[in-house]
């Protein structure tokens, strides 16, 4: 059995007077992949950015590989350099070659050599299929090829856990096959990965577990076959209706 990755117990967060996590309860093995689904507003990006404290939860316990997730400074630097995140919205720096976006954590944060960050950078371009676009800037890229550089990025920081909050919902159609493209082949390898998306078809294809979550509570779970063909909470069902007619 694989050890335990990600640990949320009792987890809860509130933006003022709206409680947007309740009581959420998860663990995720070394290597499995999740995916969360539900309507808008339900608290599914919460809950992953509450994994890397770009939320900060109020109650309840979250730990990363064993490394609880609290105000200990060193604890969330810790976590940081284990998690990866992906956004909608690629969060290049437009003033950086793409080659810099991807060298400069590993440079400051790792304190990584630049001859060898440069040569992971490249490697990882590569394996995105945009290593020729090493020397331009994003504004010069498209859509699917800043995303694709955005997951290369994450990947620079050697990471064992990868998050990707809708990565392809701000995709043109056409784009959206490139970067699930990727994000299939770092299933394959193993990668430990939560994404939160509306791509079913990703989800029959890469997911171990789909959760889905509805007013800020997990309210189904299951492998993605029994949840498409038998799914059991009445929201679950309206919401596969609406996505899948």
């Amino acid at each position: 059995m694989n050890k335990t990755m990600i640990h949320m117990d009792e987890v809860n967060k509130w933006f003022d007077e709206f409680h947007v996590l309740k009581n959420i309860t998860l663990n995720v093995s070394e290597g499995e992949k999740i995916v969360i689904c539900g309507p808008s507003g339900s608290g599914k990006s919460t809950l992953i950015r509450c994994l890397n404290r770009l939320e900060k939860h109020q109650s309840g316990r979250i730990s990363i590989d064993n490394i609880i997730l609290n105000d200990n400074l060193k604890n969330l630097q810790n976590i940081r350099k284990e998690v990866g995140m992906v956004f909608q919205h690629f969060n290049l720096f437009p003033h950086l070659t793409i080659l810099e976006n991807l060298t400069l954590a590993p440079i400051w944060v790792k304190n990584t050599p630049k001859d060898q960050a440069e040569k992971l950078a490249m490697e990882l371009l590569e394996r995105v299929a945009i290593a020729d676009q090493a020397h331009k800037y994003p504004g010069q890229l498209s859509g699917g090829q800043q995303q694709r550089v955005a997951i290369a990025r994450s990947l620079c920081m050697k990471p064992k856990v990868m998050l990707f909050d809708e990565p392809t919902s701000a995709l043109d159609p056409e784009m959206v096959k490139e970067v699930l493209d990727v994000m299939v082949d770092l299933a394959k390898e193993g990668m430990t990965m939560l994404c939160v998306t509306h791509e079913m078809g990703f989800a029959k294809q890469v997911a171990d577990r789909v959760i889905f979550m509805d007013e800020g509570e997990i309210v189904e779970e299951a492998d993605p076959h029994t949840f498409f063909s038998q799914p059991k909470h009445p929201r679950s069902i309206e919401f596969l209706a609406q996505i899948l007619h």
